[in-house]
């Protein structure tokens, strides 16, 4: 489909990429990765037609047609959230106009046997079968479940999307792009603005329905669920590996390790090389064997590596003062904008040392409980903080409290102490500011920028409850991984927003879900967590296909229990009864699409097509075929999630 062929991108004196080739394929989910600033972005921009090589071909066969999501864009904010999702289908709406101009023109002819009649009997035909082929007749359902699946509402989708912030806005234009269908689908850090529950309708999406795709991101739970397929982008070469992100860690472990042997070695002949020519660079007996070693230096192409290596960067917090047995207590905490509520009768006590997770959709209320444990709002009820807690916040507006007069290095230096002064540059490389960029001043920084140099100071304070909301957004996988290690290690109290599961797996021991202005406590981590939501969701299903057995009833698990040991059973019964509904769905899609295929028999003669009747059966049955496959998908993919 795409063929990359020598491309080479050069910035000034800088080679970004040097004479790089492969191939995209029909149905490859590729990831693609590498420090920041490596030019994972650049290559998708060009990919996308959007930036020019230096040099080298990008091949794009026959009609391929490419979608791009970029990580910032202009955002419309006129019109509602269903007239911009329904933009993707213009193309929909030409061929409609086109359709209805010409059944118009049939009704008005009466030269039935002349060939300008039968020319157009053909042409309709021929577009209605795009038309229909290309979802034409289902396309106001297909829309609806993408915003859905995105988050939002049915009562979202006639209000302005000037009224949604820039995340939101961003969501509806990754809906249009998933709406296209594109025949290869770029996406970059497409995570960024969404929730744990969106994130896993997008990896069920591009699983299922999306062709080929090549994505960017910083979340390893969702590349390692969406691809089978890493290129790693590194001083300027590529390495092609057709596995996925998981194991292809393991695999550049081992090709990191050979290239530090070829490193040493050729370290090693450098030094002989250049040791024999400065012994004899003078002896006229030598003059030859120096010029050709001369010659063999100048030819040797050096091999160069990772200046870092991530795994041997610990970072580890000061010690946190002694504070109360309860950080945080609340009691009937409730908060209302307006007739708004946000949450209401929330009632929970985080012990000293926990570290807990808040998840839940965009707008359910985890910033806005944050800010009422920080004293920045008002709300109903009780909050209590314990005996000598000392706060350490994390937000996105922190990074605007930063001295914009001093460097990068000399804003961690102000508060490093002990033993991390004397690492404070490794540290700053490891959040991305190293070399020269430690020396910028703050002033000059990027919002992403100012975020981790905010985190990196935070991180450095002696505090005994540490608040992070969002903390990974403008983090790559490296910094990510200091940060976690150094967040296991610390020794006080943790709340955490975030929607990374990679980042919260293994250390969180508590979540906290918001929801339809509820707060419920489940005890555990967040796979675990993920795992019970998994469970409930198919009792529930169970109570809805059992006749006589109230749906209620399967909102009566305690909102802290954990699955008894006894659940086995249970879940084989669910199992089976799932089992059984996938194959009776099976038989019904067998069902529709018969039906179909014989209408669309009758639609391509003459007689159908002018029958105005059958395009409505036809959109009846497109539209019930349609409901049956995600039907389908949904329970395939719920009994995969269950053993055995």
């Amino acid at each position: 489909m795409i063929s990359i062929e020598r491309l080479t991108v050069e910035f000034g004196g800088f080679t970004l990429f040097d004479a790089v080739s492969f191939v995209i394929n029909k149905k490859d989910r590729i990831a693609l990765v590498g420090k920041n600033g490596a030019g994972k972005s650049t290559l998708l921009r060009i990919l996308a037609g959007l930036q020019r090589p230096s040099g080298g071909v990008v091949g794009i066969s026959g009609e391929t047609t490419i979608g791009y999501l970029p990580q910032q864009m202009e955002l419309p904010g006129e019109r509602t959230v269903r007239a911009e999702a329904e933009r993707a289908f213009e193309h929909l709406h030409r061929m409609e106009n086109e359709i209805n101009r010409l059944n118009e023109a049939l009704v008005t002819r009466t030269d039935y046997e002349s060939e300008d009649f039968h020319k157009l009997i053909d042409r309709m035909t021929s577009l209605s079968e795009q038309f229909q082929m290309a979802g034409g007749l289902n396309y106001q359902a297909e829309l609806e479940r993408t915003l859905t699946g995105l988050g939002f509402t049915q009562e979202d989708f006639e209000r302005s999307t000037s009224e949604f912030s820039g995340g939101w806005r961003m969501r509806i234009e990754l809906a249009k792009l998933l709406l296209r269908r594109p025949d290869v689908l770029l996406l970059d850090e497409p995570t960024n603005h969404l929730d744990i529950e969106s994130i896993q309708w997008l990896e069920m999406f591009i699983a299922t329905r999306a062709n080929a795709v090549m994505l960017v991101s910083h979340d390893r739970a969702f590349i390692n669920n969406t691809t089978q397929r890493t290129i790693e982008i590194e001083l300027g070469k590529i390495y092609d590996y057709k596995v996925k992100y998981a194991d292809y860690v393991e695999l550049r472990k081992e090709r990191r390790e050979q290239q530090l042997r070829a490193y040493e070695n050729q370290q090693k002949k450098i030094a002989e090389t250049e040791e024999f020519i400065e012994r004899f660079r003078y002896k006229a007996t030598k003059a030859v064997q120096v010029q050709s070693r001369i010659k063999q230096l100048a030819k040797i192409e050096r091999i160069e590596v990772d200046e870092l290596d991530a795994t041997r960067l610990r970072l580890k917090f000061p010690p946190a003062p002694h504070s109360g047995a309860y950080p945080v207590i609340a009691e009937g905490l409730a908060k209302w904008y307006g007739e708004h509520r946000v949450f209401s009768d929330v009632d929970f006590t985080i012990h000293r040392g926990d570290k807990v997770a808040f998840v839940g959709k965009n707008g359910e209320g985890k910033s806005t409980l944050v800010k009422c444990i920080m004293g920045e709002i008002d709300y109903r009820g009780r909050l209590t903080l314990g005996y000598q807690v000392k706060i350490g916040y994390f937000a996105q507006n922190q990074a605007e409290l930063l001295d914009e007069s001093k460097t990068v290095f000399d804003t961690i230096d102000d508060v490093a102490q002990g033993e991390v002064r004397t690492k404070i540059r490794d540290l700053l490389g490891a959040f991305m500011f190293g070399g020269e960029a430690s020396d910028k001043k703050v002033s000059v920084l990027s919002g992403g920028e100012r975020s981790r140099l905010a985190m990196i100071r935070l991180l450095l304070a002696p505090v005994n409850l540490l608040i992070l909301d969002e903390p990974t957004n403008h983090l790559d996988m490296r910094s990510k991984d200091v940060l976690k290690s150094a967040l296991r290690d610390f020794d006080g109290t943790l709340i955490v927003v975030s929607h990374d599961r990679e980042f919260l797996d293994g250390l969180v021991d508590k979540v906290y879900e918001f929801g339809h202005g509820q707060v419920r406590e489940h005890l555990g981590g967040i796979y675990e967590f993920l795992e019970r939501k998994k469970i409930e969701s198919l009792q529930a299903l169970e109570y809805r296909t059992a006749p006589g057995k109230p749906p209620e009833a399967s909102l009566s698990v305690s909102p802290s229990s954990r699955l008894p040991h006894g659940t086995q059973k249970e879940q084989n019964r669910l199992i089976r009864r799932l089992e059984k509904a996938i194959a009776d769905t099976e038989r019904e899609i067998a069902r529709l699409e018969h039906a179909v295929a014989e209408l669309e028999t009758r639609l391509s003669t003459p007689e159908g097509t002018a029958d105005v009747a059958l395009y409505g059966e036809y959109e009846t049955l497109k539209r019930a075929l349609s409901g049956a496959m995600d039907q389908w998908t949904e329970q395939t993919l719920e009994r995969e999630g269950l053993s055995p």
